[in-house]
């Protein structure tokens, strides 16, 4: 039976990056972002919609989003969704959320206007090697754990 797990999502930073180390040494950063969804319903009310999604990387990618990203800061990610289900600490049953792990990260957008002009990030570097089209990084398949 076929499948096919691949999420591209685009929103900003609700919180600076998260790193950690697993028992191995490899690098993990965990963040989330918000998207918003606009529309006008039936009634020609304006509505809007937030959405929030915790994100999770590994290897160098991880390592360059603790560098480079901050709350605030604009990003697209390519991933796939994860499953994580666990007991709750207080005994009152299992708990369980939908996570993006992410492949590949674009940095968009400046950083919340704190970057200074002499700052570039390797996602400029790449930028420019391709003639001004957006960079992003994707890990290994060593770096990912699973």
């Amino acid at each position: 039976m076929a499948s096919f797990n691949k999420v591209f999502i685009l929103g900003n930073l609700t919180r600076d990056v998260e790193m950690r180390y697993m028992p191995s040494g490899s690098p993990v950063a965990n963040f989330g972002i918000a998207t918003n969804r606009k529309w006008t319903g039936n009634d020609g009310e304006k509505k809007e919609e937030v959405t929030f999604v915790d994100i999770s990387c590994f290897g160098k990618t991880a390592e360059l989003c603790s560098q480079y990203l901050s709350k605030g800061r604009q990003v697209l990610i390519e991933g796939r969704l994860k499953f994580e289900q666990w007991d709750a600490k207080d005994g009152s049953g299992k708990r369980s959320k939908l996570k993006v792990v992410a492949e590949r990260v674009t940095f968009l957008g400046g950083n919340g206007g704190q970057r200074s002009e002499n700052t570039r990030t390797p996602a400029d570097n790449d930028r420019d090697k391709r003639g001004g089209q957006g960079g992003g990084f994707a890990p290994d398949d060593d770096d990912v754990p699973f």
